[in-house]
């Protein structure tokens, strides 16, 4: 997809602000790096997956059980209760949004395809309980298939 024509913001506090915004390393997402480490988890970050369409860096990964963990941004992602557009340049912000939303659609598909579980989480989910969803996950894939999967 070619990439959209980028508008001139009206606020250069917003603009700045925006910048500003990392791409590793968030709050939300060292939080539930916390929060697994105390749950004696061990993990890569930001660990590049090459899969056959594309290379993929999840927030965290689980390499050995083959688990990726995305924290995903409420604005960036469209979370369906605190995700918006915003009310300025919403020509350019309302596909650039819906964009990101199809990305995430197909980095789950080519990791489901290479055999990878993925979990995302939202920025504004109780770190403790992503940690615990993670960690359950885990359980269930260390323990390998069962009669009942197979």
């Amino acid at each position: 997809m070619p990439p959209l024509p980028y508008p001139h913001p009206k606020d250069s506090a917003v603009s700045k602000r925006m910048r500003k915004i990392g791409r590793r390393d968030t709050r939300p997402e060292m939080a539930v790096r916390s929060e697994l480490h105390a749950l004696g988890l061990r993990f890569r970050k930001d660990l590049p997956i090459r899969t056959p369409s594309r290379v993929i860096r999840p927030d965290i990964v689980f390499t050995r059980l083959r688990v990726a963990l995305f924290i995903d941004g409420c604005f960036w992602h469209r979370c369906p209760i605190h995700g918006n557009v915003p009310r300025t340049n919403t020509s350019y912000w309302r596909p650039k949004l819906e964009r990101n939303i199809t990305r995430d659609r197909l980095v789950n598909e080519a990791l489901t395809e290479c055999g990878w579980h993925v979990i995302r989480a939202w920025e504004h989910e109780d770190p403790a309980l992503v940690a615990r969803r993670v960690a359950n996950l885990l359980v269930i894939r260390a323990a390998g298939p069962t009669e009942a999967t197979v």
